[in-house]
């Protein structure tokens, strides 16, 4: 993936856009101190090294005036020391409005970076926002947060882009999606051939698990844009693997992913840890709803629900397809209800003359019964048992490595998890494609190493483990609260 960006390298290594004061230069407007951190500045063009026509002043703001607009009807945010109000865009924000508000009073530099495929086109909608800068005195980000940390992981990321590290194998890509067709057909030749008693369906909705399995991995990559350079083509996949291959909506996907990939583990900004009252999680929960003497289950043994109770295999068949119809009906998602009913008639098409209506439902749930485990596994061991906490507002680098583990490398493990054993990697820089993140993995170490983050990579057993170490202690936590006289 080869990217063009409109900004300019400042001497430290930040992104700068036009005419913007770099860090540590001092400017003052009309020749006089800014007051409460605010002032203007007059910004001109230049162009073929000749000053052109003056563009509109803009504003100056202190990180102490830009964090007090945090809320969902006043959003500000900064990218690359500019500043934008994007309170009237969040509702048509492609991700979903939820994400900007998750950033509002934060720089959201590093994220705005990883998110986004082509910067170019994404300008385009930045424009109308601007409203201004921060104050030539003011830091490129909020004090809380490391300058040399943050400077070393955009360093990382421009070395990775010049290693072409974001640019796509079409051959890996293609070669799973052969698989997942091939699988498909192969389960519709096996019923054709020998007919449909219990020994071939039990054996082809083995067949069917594995290519919704792989299936899932397929619309996550599309889903990050980290196939095609043209996001249109990447999001037409998707809908492919997602609503057509799986029948689940792509909009209610998204919206939901990519907040729990912007603010992992954060209470209660990401939904993946939203579990309700059904499990509890981390250490904040399980303190909370012992003090309030809340007992709906009996959470002392909700590790036991989780994995051998009704959570994990239900995942799937009941829990994401209700809510993908939810959201699909309520939202008026046409498109995406056009494509999870393509899903539909494709399995009565090809099924239904072997099982009636009837049976070819219970073999599509049957499937998402089966697939629903294991990649709740997968996606769970990374997250569940690492740092939960409410906003901290960390730099881009540590709110990842302290939210989430790697799984050893393996050939089997890779293809298990769809790479999502290289969680770290994947959550730093989710555009980039998974054939990669094992190439990145040990620089990634290194900078963690630096500056004192733990990069932990563990077997891939012992991170189902973990699950159940997590739940174990956040229970404990419940008890402990919850019994307290």
């Amino acid at each position: 993936m080869t990217t063009k960006l409109e900004d300019k390298h400042a001497g430290n290594g930040d992104l700068v856009g036009e005419g913007q004061p770099y860090l540590g230069e001092k400017y003052q407007a009309n020749g006089k101190p800014v007051a409460n951190g605010r002032g203007e500045i007059s910004v001109k063009q230049e162009a073929n090294g000749k000053c052109g026509v003056p563009r509109k002043s803009l504003n100056m703001y202190s990180w102490q005036e830009i964090q007090k607009h945090n809320q969902k009807a006043d959003q500000w945010l900064v990218i690359n020391r500019k500043v934008y109000d994007v309170t009237g865009w969040a509702n048509k924000h492609p991700g979903g409005s939820r994400i900007l508000n998750h950033f509002a009073g934060e720089d959201a530099t590093d994220v705005f970076r990883a998110m986004h495929l082509d910067l170019d086109i994404v300008k385009l909608y930045l424009k109308p926002l601007l409203i201004g800068e921060l104050a030539p005195e003011e830091p490129s980000q909020e004090r809380n947060k490391s300058s040399q940390l943050v400077e070393d992981f955009r360093e990382l990321r421009r070395t990775l882009e010049a290693m072409n590290m974001f640019k796509a194998n079409p051959a890996f890509f293609f070669l799973h999606f052969v698989q997942v067709l091939i699988l498909e057909t192969l389960a519709w030749l096996i019923v054709w051939h020998f007919g449909s008693g219990w020994p071939v369906t039990i054996f082809i909705s083995c067949l069917l698990t594995i290519s919704q399995g792989q299936s899932s991995y397929l619309q996550h990559d599309l889903g990050h844009l980290s196939i095609f350079t043209k996001s249109k083509w990447n999001h037409l996949m998707q809908k492919l693997m997602m609503s057509h291959c799986k029948g689940l909506s792509t909009s209610w996907w998204n919206h939901r992913h990519f907040q729990h990939h912007v603010k992992t583990n954060i209470h209660p900004k990401d939904p993946d840890i939203d579990m309700g009252a059904l499990f509890l999680l981390g250490e904040l929960q399980p303190v909370k709803f012992g003090k309030m003497k809340i007992k709906y289950i009996d959470y002392e043994k909700q590790h036991l629900y989780f994995y051998m109770g009704d959570w994990a295999p239900l995942l799937m068949p009941v829990y994401f397809n209700l809510e993908s119809m939810k959201v699909m009906c309520l939202q008026r998602y046409w498109e995406d209800i056009a494509w999870v009913s393509s899903f539909y008639i494709r399995h009565f098409i090809t099924f239904g003359p072997f099982y009636g209506i009837f049976g070819t439902i219970l073999l599509i749930y049957l499937v998402k019964f089966l697939e629903s485990p294991w990649v709740t596994y997968v996606t769970q061991m990374s997250h569940i048992p690492m740092r939960m906490s409410k906003e901290e507002n960390r730099d881009w680098l540590s709110a990842q490595v302290l939210t989430t583990c790697n799984v050893e490398q393996s050939i089997f493990n890779d293809w298990f998890t769809g790479h999502l054993n290289f969680q770290i990697e994947h959550h730093l820089f989710p555009t980039m494609p998974r054939h990669n993140y094992h190439k990145v993995a040990p620089l990634v170490r290194s900078l963690c190493a630096k500056h004192g983050l733990q990069y932990v990579n563990k077997p891939m057993l012992e991170a189902f483990g973990d699950i159940v170490r997590a739940l174990k202690k956040s229970a404990a936590l419940w008890m402990d609260a919850y019994y307290e006289t």
